[in-house]
């Protein structure tokens, strides 16, 4: 057995027990049920085709015990070759589930774009990669609602928050799609209201959260703190008339949520709650990230969202993906949504790093 499957074989022994827990009466409704809930939830993205595995591998081993009957061998070696590819496809997954992080491939997500540095040209650039990001879901069958866009003074925008929802052909969630491009984009290249030709540098900040679900994210209404106000922008008579936007505060950690692009107040108000319940399980995740690197006294993957991941040099055509020292000439390509080839090389060299390290946790 790999160090994989043992560390796979331990963590089925506690999602067993955890079911336990959850299946008797007197534990119900105590004050680590809704805990252990989610974390049984949480192992079930691996354990329950783990046991499909194991399933597999019981069957192999049956099969196995007919080979020595001359009638029965026949029959027996095709059923160990296919319960065998069965064991492998399965585990292949499992890998995979793992390197994607955390088993939240599959969300649905939140989509952040915020200009930095370099004034009305950085605007510009968060516009771009507004229409690039755009381009890009769209192709893959996803769909971009915007939830809070603020128009940057010559164009782009300041800060553009868009909810992701869908799935791709292949199965990819809108996080897995957009989950390597949190961080900060720098962009190279010459403005168009720069009448010397100099190239200019100027930044944009990126964050993708993953929507969560309500049972993983507990919210109280007494730690809410609702505002309602006049959205801004165009919109016509409604805007003027009718305070549908909302604002939500959480108090306890003071994170402030607003929504302003739909017609209706309760929309606003769901699409608002969306997005606060993915900044709080993405503020948990990043909370254990640090825990686990401080019990291993050293850093791993932090995701600061500080770092500059990426460079797009317009006059050199040329993109470069700092985190694993990737450099392609066809930013032309990329700027137009094509962007898949960088997202399987993230997804390579992540589940590489993923596995090397894995710790059992999950």
């Amino acid at each position: 057995m790999t160090e994989l499957e043992t560390s796979l074989a331990r963590l089925h022994e506690r999602w067993r027990r955890l079911g336990a827990q959850l299946a008797d009466p007197a534990f119900i409704g105590g004050p680590q049920y809704q805990k252990t809930l989610r974390d049984h939830a949480r192992l079930g993205r691996l354990m329950e085709p783990w046991e499909r595995r194991m399933k597999a591998l019981e069957d192999i081993s049956g099969a196995e015990a007919l080979l020595a009957d001359p009638e029965m061998k026949a029959d027996a070696e095709v059923e160990i070759r296919g319960k065998r590819a069965e064991a492998e496809s399965i585990l292949a997954d499992i890998t995979e589930a793992i390197a994607s992080g955390a088993g939240g491939g599959g969300r649905d997500c939140i989509l952040e774009i915020r200009a930095g540095t370099g004034g009305d040209e950085a605007s510009l650039f968060a516009g771009d990669l507004v229409r690039m990001y755009t381009l890009w879901t769209g192709r893959r069958g996803l769909r971009m609602l915007p939830m809070s866009v603020s128009p940057g003074e010559k164009g782009g925008v300041k800060e553009a928050i868009y909810q992701v929802t869908g799935s791709t052909a292949d199965g990819l969630g809108a996080y897995s799609l957009l989950r390597w491009e949190s961080g900060g984009h720098r962009v190279q290249r010459v403005p168009a209201t720069e009448a010397q030709g100099r190239i200019h540098t100027s930044a944009a900040t990126v964050a993708v959260l993953p929507e969560a679900e309500e049972a993983e994210i507990e919210i109280r209404t007494d730690d809410l703190k609702i505002d309602t106000f006049r959205a801004g922008g165009a919109g016509g008579q409604h805007v003027n008339k009718t305070e549908s936007a909302i604002r939500i505060t959480h108090l306890p950690s003071g994170v402030v949520v607003a929504c302003q692009e739909e017609r209706s107040q309760l929309a606003n108000r769901e699409k608002a709650m969306k997005w606060l319940r993915a900044r709080l399980f993405e503020a948990e995740k990043e909370r254990l990230r640090a825990t686990r690197a401080a019990e291993r006294k050293e850093q791993v993957g932090s995701g600061d969202r500080s770092d500059r991941i990426r460079t797009y040099n317009f006059p050199q055509n040329r993109i470069s993906d700092h985190r694993i020292e990737r450099t392609a000439y066809n930013l032309d390509h990329y700027i137009e949504g094509e962007c898949d080839d960088l997202l399987a090389a993230m997804n390579e060299a992540e589940k590489a790093r993923v596995l090397a390290e894995w710790d059992g946790e999950f």
